[in-house]
């Protein structure tokens, strides 16, 4: 049996013609140049953005603290302190899906 014969016979089965496969791979080129397109960012979010540019999440004094503790081995873990922010972490999460 030819390959080509079994494509003829294998209509509904998905089986691609291989015309219909180079469409597609230049339908995917295409696609491709789509997703190269560049994206600007209104004059509002670009205030937003600087406004919380001062807010950090986290004071990088007290990290570099930690992280020099660490290094020394001065640094001691308080397992009490560990467990009740896990604690308050779950009721955070509990009482969060009960609203």
């Amino acid at each position: 049996m030819k390959i080509s014969d079994s494509l003829n016979k294998a209509n509904g089965l998905g089986v691609a013609a291989p015309k219909a496969r180079a469409a597609k791979a230049e339908d995917k080129a295409g696609a491709d140049k789509i997703a190269s397109d560049s994206v600007t960012i209104s004059s509002e979010a670009q205030a937003l953005s600087s406004q919380n540019s001062g807010n950090q999440v986290f004071d990088s004094k007290k990290v570099e603290e930690i992280k020099a503790a660490i290094a020394s081995g001065r640094f001691q873990v308080d397992a009490g302190k560990i467990a009740d922010g896990l604690i308050d972490t779950v009721k955070d999460l509990i009482s969060a899906r009960k609203g």
